[in-house]
């Protein structure tokens, strides 16, 4: 049986657009497909039982059950999210994704009210460039939903070599953005990891109308951002925003 089945992009067109955007750039899909297969590969040769395949399938069914089942509604922060942003939804019981970086702003609260909200944060959506955030993320355990692309096979390495020196290193689930399936591996559709984490709950079971964005912008780059050049940045939040009208979601 495949271990794919249950996490499936909820529209074809959040798969096809990744063929558009690796046109666009002129990416080759075979990088893509390499550092999937290599991250795979990596992760399973890790002497780390809850890396090993069927605990990522009990790490998926952790956060189904908590995101899914239970009747609360969750923000996805994204790189232009405010502190003022999470502090006003800490009063209700909200849980928390992060787009890789854009977890950064929790630690950038004040003490009493960070530790409030990082026990609020379910997963951070991750391609492994989101700096310090990211570092602080994956040292305090939090799942990572981790994603292949042509050209992070050094970042993700260093992430999860870092997350292997944790006393108690993060769960994680692998993600790719080939068009064919990996078993171990998912795509949920979707470009950056401010989409692909929208895409990640909708493939996860999660309703679209439980779902609010918060530092979601398509004109600016958020200040959360990961490292990149800022001209091709703009241009990527171009795909994100294209992305986002298929999803049909509010930002």
């Amino acid at each position: 049986m495949s271990t794919n089945i249950g996490i499936l992009a909820v529209d074809k067109k959040l798969i096809m657009i990744q063929d558009e955007v690796r046109k666009f750039f002129e990416w080759d899909m075979k990088s893509d497909l390499d550092s999937a297969l290599e991250m795979l590969s990596f992760v399973e040769d890790y002497p780390i039982d809850i890396w090993k395949r069927p605990q990522r399938l009990v790490t998926l069914a952790n956060l189904r059950r908590r995101l899914v089942l239970r009747d609360t509604r969750i923000a996805v922060l994204g790189a232009a999210v405010e502190e003022s942003e999470v502090i006003s939804i800490l009063d209700s019981s909200t849980l928390l994704v992060a787009a890789d970086g854009a977890v950064g702003v929790l630690s950038s609260l004040s003490e009493s009210i960070s530790e409030r909200a990082w026990s609020r944060l379910v997963c951070i959506v991750s391609d492994a460039d989101g700096g310090e955030g990211t570092i602080e993320a994956v040292k305090r355990g939090i799942p990572v939903i981790l994603h292949a692309h042509g050209d992070n096979f050094e970042s993700w390495k260093t992430l999860l070599d870092t997350a292997s020196r944790n006393s108690f290193p993060p769960r994680l689930v692998l993600t790719h953005q080939t068009p064919g399936e990996i078993n171990g591996m998912y795509n949920p559709g979707g470009f950056t990891d401010g989409d692909r984490a929208i895409c990640f709950l909708l493939a996860l079971g999660v309703p679209i109308e439980k779902i609010s964005l918060l530092g979601t912008r398509t004109d600016i780059v958020g200040k959360w951002s990961g490292v990149t050049k800022p001209a091709e940045k703009i241009i990527k939040l171009e795909w994100m925003a294209k992305v986002l009208d298929i999803i049909g979601i509010e930002y």
